[in-house]
């Protein structure tokens, strides 16, 4: 994951300073989350895509209703849409709509159309739900991919799915946008927090 380019308009620029910034986020009580996880796993392993969006609505809602917002509308659907051939295919996992603040998650890879993982899946839900908070509870209209962004939806990651909160280590890249060095990260548990 790599962060967007810091934007020249000035208060672009503020509000991607503003979200990188925030790296932690208030969580909701962990129950009922952790059955709410459990219950989209069981509806991935039977593949029922009706089950697994009502999970994921359960989830955006139940932590949309702890920030005092209107929870976005999760949809989720079949195979990944995708881009190019070959060895370059780029899929889209998920997206969110900043007017209409309905969030899209497809449940089938791309190129075998298999289930995804669970993990990746409720990480894909969970960066989207952040978006929605981004936009609707902390007033970053554009919704930055920043360091901050990406912290945030990791710590709701983990909380959600009941694992222990990673440090994330960052790599700087020539053009100034950092990435998150994944061997470095898996190496490294921790309780959170920022390492360059």
């Amino acid at each position: 994951m790599i962060t967007d380019s810091i934007p020249n308009k000035q208060t672009e620029k503020q509000e991607y300073n503003r979200s990188s910034d925030m790296s932690t986020i208030a969580l909701p009580p962990q129950e009922p989350l952790l059955t709410m996880a459990r219950e989209l796993e069981e509806a991935m392993a039977e593949e029922n895509k009706a089950e697994m969006q009502v999970a994921c609505n359960a989830i955006a809602t139940y932590i949309s209703e702890s920030f005092q917002i209107v929870p976005p509308k999760v949809r989720v659907l079949g195979v990944r849409p995708r881009k190019g051939t070959g060895y370059n295919v780029e899929e889209l996992y998920a997206d969110y709509d900043l007017e209409t603040h309905k969030i899209r998650l497809w449940m089938r890879t791309a190129v075998l159309e298999k289930v995804t993982s669970y993990g990746t899946f409720l990480s894909t839900l969970c960066h989207e739900i952040c978006h929605h908070l981004d936009v609707v509870a902390f007033d970053f209209p554009n919704t930055y991919h920043t360091r901050g962004f990406y912290e945030r939806a990791g710590i709701l990651y983990h909380h959600v799915r009941g694992t222990p909160l990673r440090v994330l280590v960052w790599d700087r890249m020539r053009d100034g946008r950092l990435r998150i060095n994944w061997p470095a990260t898996m190496r490294n548990p921790g309780s959170g927090g920022r390492r360059r």
